[in-house]
């Protein structure tokens, strides 16, 4: 039986094994990440979605099971939506396998017809729990009324309606739940207490909701609340009908957080809150007209997440192709694009969407293609040591709180290990202070730990989860790539560490940095838009600001912010990433010391050049070109060091020409180097263009460049009347030698 989070397979698995009167780990079992209470006996197993697609690398027909229960479907993660289909595939293969599908508000119609049988629609079975009366109001938002003050006047309506039992007030992020908790607390309700509950908040204030006291509660909660969690005590809540939902734009490969209304099924799960135990009152701050425009189902994950790493893992257990797949909801041609294309980014497919060996690596790593680029790129930079703590990190929540009331000591306690050029050498910092309490077996001294994370804002568990994944990911790169894992170095900050571990980041995120843009006060981007550093990073708000900056996240709310940020040099960008960037080259010209043709090379990845009038070997890169600059300043322009015998005679005729052009009072006009560029250019070779190259053939050809007049004059000289100039004049018996130059005059 799946469960999308690992607290639910570990309480439902606990459950079952007391209704069943059995020891949980025998005959009922969970697994989750970083735990395993299963044995040989077990016949009944609880897990995480995650898990049971990991299970489909080793058995592709899940062939240990008889029967799969996934639960809380109406969740449409993309675990669940990729499970799904994948387990339609293997039914067609295993006629024994039997299916259920379950959740509290799902579309089963979808659901039924999406596993019908030779044209059946897949049975459907409704089992109504007992709910008590809900009474529902509407109260939509005056004009001249914000968000704070809407909540505030639908608390005091329930104080009149319900004034004894706990509110749950549903509202879109973080910021407007301390707003609201402002607002409320200065209302000094008699008796009450103003509860916070999000995702980053600290555990002790999480536990607080779930221990109710003798006081009312206005608990102010995200869609957490919805299906996550079960609050005790819950008779009323406070629906304001929005939720900040992220979105994945495959346009501007950006994650978007944006305030949107909910679907009518969130709408009852929201209501569905209270009523559990006694009537209840459910109190919308929108018009019910609002409601039953609303999409009746919240989208899927699949239409609002990055499908990369969706697309690897179907690659690679030789799945079709994406778009022809039996999804529920097959995701849009512009997400699968960008799914493709965020993979080509980091080289796990090539051209032809085929698998690369980087690909097939990040394939065998449970973490998104983007981090498994950063972990295969410091294996080759010798930084794996530094960089997985990293990449552990970001695969979880961050440890690091910062309660309302306490946000100056808690930003005064992390500037401890902030860094003014990288946030990942604070998480490093960071890193380096919470492992002083494991011993050498990785055993935890919690006391120590629990008494250190309070007075310095970090959450104990999170801490603790932080270096679980650390270790779940060093023990199978050890085994995967045969290494042993060393000790982080000294000196993070010096500059060849600080190299190492940044080019290792940039490989998964290629396209995630930026150019300082003067005129906006903003980074330009690679793909042409500008974001700003977010307020907590450690490098916002510098006097000085750095030329060039990566950023693992760019989410856009208000603005596009780049959240976690380092300084970077710009040619790390060429180096992690050579098939993303192109390359324009000019101002060729000859260089006599070096014999060659030398030009500027300017790299460019996206809009931004990344690397500037680098000299380049220009017979490299468009021989042709060379070959015409060698013969016009190499040979015409004499730029050779070692001359020649067939130029002495070019010399003398240059000579002559130019005598000639002075009798006839046309200087510049005989002599042609366009003349003398095309009798060269007939004769030498087209993959000569350097001088040792042509000294080299000149060796054996000598004779194939001695010219004549008429391959550097285009007009017959018979004609030109050169008679009447004559080299000699005679006088009184002397002859003198005439020499004719014309004057400008």
């Amino acid at each position: 039986c799946t469960q999308p989070r690992r607290i639910a397979a570990a309480s439902v698995s606990k459950r079952v094994a007391e209704e069943l009167n059995v020891p949980l780990g025998d005959y009922v079992g969970y697994q989750v990440r970083f735990e395993d209470k299963t044995s040989r006996e077990t016949r009944i197993k609880f897990m995480t979605d995650g898990i049971l697609l990991a299970e489909t690398q080793g058995d592709r027909d899940l062939s240990q099971y008889e029967a799969l229960i996934i639960d809380e479907a109406h969740e449409r993660s993309l675990n669940i939506d990729f499970l799904l289909g994948y387990v339609k595939r293997v039914l067609a293969r295993r006629k024994d396998l039997k299916l259920i599908i379950s959740s509290a508000t799902l579309d089963a119609g979808s659901f039924a017809e999406f596993f019908s049988n030779n044209g059946s629609p897949a049975p459907v079975i409704e089992a109504p729990g007992r709910m008590f009366p809900v009474a529902e109001f509407f109260l939509p938002p005056s004009d001249d009324e914000d968000l704070p003050q809407h909540v505030a006047r639908a608390v005091d309506y329930l104080g009149d309606v319900e004034p004894n039992g706990d509110v749950l007030i549903f509202l879109p992020g973080e910021r407007e739940i301390r707003e609201c908790a402002d607002a409320l607390d200065g209302r000094q309700y008699r008796g009450t207490e103003v509860l916070p509950l999000f995702a980053r908040l600290g555990l002790g204030d999480q536990q607080r909701v779930f221990n109710p006291g003798n006081k009312r509660r206005l608990i102010l909660a995200t869609n957490v609340a919805e299906t996550s969690l079960t609050i005790p005590r819950i008779a009323c809540v406070v629906d304001s009908g929005v939720a900040r939902v992220s979105r994945w734009s495959p346009g501007k490969g950006v994650q978007r957080l944006q305030i949107e209304p909910v679907s009518q099924a969130s709408a009852r799960q929201r209501k569905g809150r209270c009523g559990r135990v006694r009537d209840g009152v459910c109190v919308r701050l929108y018009d019910e007209s609002e409601l039953t425009e609303r999409p009746e189902f919240t989208d899927p994950e699949i239409r609002r997440s990055s499908l990369a790493g969706v697309i690897l893992r179907m690659k690679s257990l030789g799945l079709p192709e994406i778009d022809e797949f039996p999804f529920i909801d097959p995701p849009s041609p512009k997400a699968v694009s960008e799914g493709y294309r965020t993979l080509r980014e980091v080289n796990a497919l090539d051209k032809e969407k085929n698998l690369t060996d980087y690909g097939r690596q990040m394939s065998r790593l449970p973490v998104d293609p983007r981090l498994g680029r950063m972990l295969i790129e410091a294996r080759k930079e010798h930084c794996l040591a530094e960089v997985l703590p990293i990449v552990a990190a970001l695969e979880s929540n961050d440890p690091r709180e910062r309660p309302a009331e306490k946000a100056r000591e808690a930003d005064a306690a992390h500037a401890k290990w902030k860094d003014g050029e990288s946030d990942f050498i604070a998480l490093l910092r960071l890193w380096n202070e919470v492992t002083r309490f494991r011993d050498n077996r990785g055993r935890w001294q919690r006391n120590a730990l629990r008494k250190f994370c309070g007075p310095a804002f970090l959450n104990a568990r999170r801490v603790m989860e932080w270096a679980n994944v650390r270790d779940e990911l060093a023990d199978l790169l050890e085994r995967e790539w045969k290494l042993k894992l060393g000790a982080i170095g000294n000196d993070l900050s010096g500059s060849g560490a600080y190299t190492t571990i940044h080019k290792a980041l940039l490989a998964g995120v290629p396209r995630q940095f930026g150019l300082w843009d003067r005129e906006s006060k903003s980074y330009r981007s690679a793909n042409g838009g500008f974001f700003a550093i977010f307020p907590g990073s450690g490098l916002f708000g510098l006097s000085k600001r750095f030329e060039w900056v990566m950023g693992m996240e760019l989410v856009e709310t208000s603005r596009l912010w780049a959240r976690r940020v380092a300084r970077i040099d710009p040619a790390w960008v060429e180096h992690v990433a050579p098939h993303l960037c192109k390359s324009k080259y000019g101002e060729a010209h000859w260089d006599e010391n070096q014999g060659a043709v030398y030009g500027k090379e300017t790299v460019i990845c996206g809009s931004l050049p990344v690397v500037s009038g680098r000299r380049v070997h220009y017979g490299r890169v468009d021989a042709k070109a060379a070959r015409t600059v060698f013969i016009r300043e190499g040979i015409i322009g004499n730029g050779l060091r070692k001359r020649s015998v067939f130029m002495d005679l070019v010399d003398d005729m240059r000579a002559e020409i130019e005598a000639i052009e002075q009798k006839l009072r046309r200087p510049g006009g005989l002599w042609s180097d366009d003349a003398l560029f095309r009798f060269y250019e007939d004769r030498i070779p087209q993959d000569i263009n350097t001088a040792a190259a042509f000294h080299r053939w000149l060796e054996n050809n000598g004779t194939t460049l001695m010219l004549g007049v008429g391959d550097v004059v285009d007009e017959d000289l018979s004609w030109l009347g050169l008679d009447g100039f004559p080299d000699t004049l005679t006088h009184s018996g002397t002859e003198y030698t005439l020499y004719y130059h014309t004057a400008q005059g």
